[in-house]
């Protein structure tokens, strides 16, 4: 099997793996003390949450806290539902994750229209007084990279708060300067499912989504995972470590990939976007005899929380494409462990198998 799905989740990075093994020991370790007890393995845990934390927060602007949530859909969540807002403005081509959240409210929701390339405008019209704006940092379907940086201040300027979704870009480009709160996911940096955060800005107040002992700084109840924290902390310090080597081997698979599928349509912008994400269409072709006929490349007809759908891609669809063409679309993700001979084996055989239906 060659995996090139990256934007749904990332392989375990084995130094995340490791940091996590010594909080699921048996009893003879206390390793599965509660981080939040008085006693010294509790106390054990709750250092090692807090080093997590550290970890996370340096990939992150000065001036803010880390809050440990269970996924960046809760993290969302959190944000949305927790601020003081009249009305909420989010890109039309959000995650689902922002999208419900924000209709969930029962307050006006504005959509604010991404161009052909999947860029949101920068002169997008902005909510005057309590409002918030939400606009991810790297689109999960089809790799554009937002101005995040020049919205928020439009945002800020108009007296509204700015939320992020960086899941796919954390770690792996700069932080999105100007937000308020920046959500963020383990598993899509080589850490372990379950775990996500929110980073909030100092003096931002929220309120809690999740109510019960207040363990997490009174903004998410739930005993924390000391494994999870710890998987997550080293994903996030690896990938620190390793942004500059990780871009350019993404890169390089970037361009290999889209020269051998040089005959098919690019989807959003060939600049503005992360590497890691290669979305492409050839009109005609039906996707899901492509993917039945390839069993063993795992590759994505869009994005995997909505893959059992049956809907086109409201993202390819809001970038102006017309449903045969979304349809016609696939997504390939790779990342650190993918190598070139994968690649380079993956995309000749789509090629012949896009072949083999006469398109």
């Amino acid at each position: 099997m060659i995996y090139l799905d990256y934007q749904a989740t990332t392989p375990l990075a084995p130094e995340a793996r490791e940091a996590m093994l010594p909080w699921l020991a048996g009893p003879e370790a206390m390793g599965f003390a509660n981080p939040h007890s008085a006693h010294r393995p509790g106390r054990a845990a709750a250092a090692a949450v807090e080093v997590a934390r550290d970890r996370v927060a340096a990939l992150l602007p000065k001036g803010g806290r880390v809050i440990f949530t269970g996924s960046a859909t809760e993290a969302i969540n959190l944000a949305v539902f927790g601020v003081d807002a009249r009305q909420i403005v989010v890109s039309n081509i959000e995650h689902a994750a922002v999208l419900d959240a924000a209709a969930a409210r029962g307050k006006p929701v504005q959509l604010l229209a991404a161009d052909e390339e999947g860029l949101v405008p920068i002169d997008a019209p902005m909510p005057a007084g309590k409002g918030l704006v939400a606009v991810m940092q790297v689109n999960n379907e089809i790799g554009t990279i937002q101005p995040v940086a020049q919205l928020a201040a439009a945002a800020h300027a108009a007296g509204a708060l700015f939320l992020c979704d960086a899941v796919q870009g954390y770690g792996k480009l700069a932080v999105p300067e100007g937000a308020d709160m920046i959500a963020l996911s383990a598993h899509k940096l080589y850490g372990p499912k379950g775990i996500g955060a929110l980073w909030l800005r100092d003096g931002i107040a929220l309120r809690p989504l999740i109510h019960g002992g207040g363990q997490e700084q009174g903004l998410r109840s739930g005993t924390l995972s000391p494994a999870l924290c710890a998987g997550f902390g080293a994903a996030a310090e690896l990938a620190a470590r390793r942004m500059v080597e990780d871009e350019a081997h993404v890169e390089a698979l970037w361009h290999r990939a889209r020269a051998l599928l040089a005959d098919w349509q690019l989807n959003g912008s060939a600049d503005r976007r992360w590497r890691g994400n290669l979305n492409l269409r050839r009109d005609g072709v039906d996707v899901a005899r492509l993917m039945s006929d390839l069993r063993d490349l795992a590759f994505s007809a869009g994005s995997a929380c909505a893959s059992g759908s049956g809907r086109p891609s409201h993202v390819l669809r809001a970038i102006g494409l017309s449903d045969g063409q979304a349809k016609s679309s696939i997504r390939i993700g790779f990342g650190r462990y993918t190598t070139m001979a994968e690649v380079e084996d993956a995309c000749a055989r789509i090629k012949a198998a896009a072949a083999a239906q006469g398109v």
